[in-house]
């Protein structure tokens, strides 16, 4: 009798739905090129895990997608959209770089710490929120910004902060 367990792989792992998902990216490629669905593909396991990302759950899309685990892992550790610990149901994506802030995000970070009760990085204690740092979203224009979800907010006040915040609590 043997001892040896085999692996989970992606058809154990990931959902029908979102292998479904994950086959959209997929056929954008060549065919000899599926792993260039990775960053689609772990967006789509994020999101149906609630918004982060287990190494058993890297591990089956490199399963998915015939490629090493180690090159997903590089994928999700070098982009800051990808979390590999539970967020809160709301990501709160302050940029912070130059153009944001120069025109006021420091006092938008020291607003929203002060407002959720936590620092960057931190989760609030009812896993409502979390806050985090990232670097240029790419609305230089509409600075300070921060991005939740797949929303961008722009020209932030402490005001507009307090506004979103509490259409975010009555959902």
């Amino acid at each position: 009798m043997s001892t040896h367990t085999s692996k989970p792989n992606a058809a154990t792992i990931l959902s029908e739905e979102s292998r479904l998902k994950i086959d959209t990216w997929i056929v954008k490629y060549p065919t000899d090129q599926k792993q260039s669905a990775v960053m689609g593909a772990l967006t789509i396991v994020q999101k149906a895990n609630g918004g982060w990302l287990t190494t058993e759950l890297m591990d089956a899309v490199a399963d998915y997608l015939d490629m090493p685990p180690i090159s997903v892992y590089e994928v999700a550790t070098f982009y800051s959209m990808y979390e590999l610990e539970p967020v809160g149901e709301h990501k709160l994506c302050v940029c912070t770089n130059v153009s944001c802030m120069l025109r006021g995000s420091e006092e938008i970070v020291d607003h929203l710490n002060k407002k959720l009760g936590v620092n960057l990085g931190e989760t609030t204690d009812d896993n409502k929120f979390t806050l985090k740092e990232v670097e240029c979203l790419g609305a230089c224009g509409g600075a300070p910004m921060m991005q939740i979800e797949d929303e961008y907010h722009e020209n932030l006040t402490p005001e507009k902060v307090d506004n979103i915040l509490e259409k975010l609590e009555n959902q």
